[in-house]
């Protein structure tokens, strides 16, 4: 099987060591690495949790990777952990920003396999050993310094860089943010929909209010007003009734 050519460190630390399907070294723990030029030299696994010891590896030592397991040619050099500690590594170093203020953590770095020169590293803003963190991408040409367990940068905050992977957190937040945020333009639809009801509403009643409030003009039922309170009608009506009534 053909190894790929850019790799993950946290990938490799996290497969177990096989010299064939029976002989097994155990899990990767730590890298040894070059830091001033930037290159991994290989990496370190551990037998068993009460073994002190661990077995080092050089990076060319690879035969092949297959699901979760590395297979190993040769034997690994014996060492342990103390001696391992005082290597240099800039992995989980602190990042600072050219303001002298740390911003975060080296969390991981991208290799090449087979010349094992390091491409860029991850960047975490919080503690680099939480699962699903977010990783922002550091090239090598903006490290102005390096000292053991710091780093130093040519900008100021890490949203100068390129993020690679977003957190849990911020996952959650933009697929909540795109639900509000629909749920909005659903809101502000079905208000102006219902607006418009209400206009179209309006309009109708008003418009039968003014039909049902009409009435034609009939001078039929035009009443005279001037003979209505006229004395004249009633005096003649009863001068009339006067003599026609025998009892007077």
């Amino acid at each position: 099987m053909k190894l790929p050519k850019e790799y993950l460190l946290s990938d490799l630390l996290s497969h177990n060591v096989r010299g064939s399907m029976t002989l097994s070294y155990g899990a990767g723990e730590s890298v040894w690495m070059h830091p001033p030029v930037h290159r991994i030299l290989g990496w370190s696994s551990k037998p068993s949790n009460f073994d002190l010891k661990r077995n080092v590896w050089k990076l060319n030592q690879i035969r092949q990777i297959i699901d979760n397991d590395i297979f190993v040619r040769g034997e690994p050099s014996i060492s342990d952990l103390a001696t391992l500690n005082r290597f240099p590594s800039l992995l989980f170093a602190n990042l600072i920003n050219k303001k002298g203020s740390k911003i975060g953590f080296i969390a991981d770095f991208v290799f090449d396999f087979k010349t094992g020169n390091i491409k860029y590293y991850m960047v975490s803003r919080s503690n680099p050993k939480i699962p699903g963190s977010s990783r922002w991408k550091l090239e090598i040409n903006k490290i102005i310094d390096q000292q053991p367990g710091l780093v130093f940068t040519s900008f100021n905050v890490l949203d100068d860089l390129l993020l690679m992977k977003s957190s849990l957190k911020n996952e959650f937040f933009k697929k909540g943010k795109k639900i509000f945020n629909r749920f909005d333009n659903f809101k502000n639809i079905a208000s102006n929909r219902f607006e418009d009801w209400l206009d179209e509403d309006d309009s109708d009643d008003m418009y039968q209010k003014k039909n049902n409030d009409y009435v034609p003009y009939d001078d039929s039922q035009e009443i005279d007003n001037n003979n209505f309170y006229s004395d004249n009608i009633n005096f003649k009506s009863s001068q009339k009734k006067k003599e026609d009534d025998p009892w007077i």
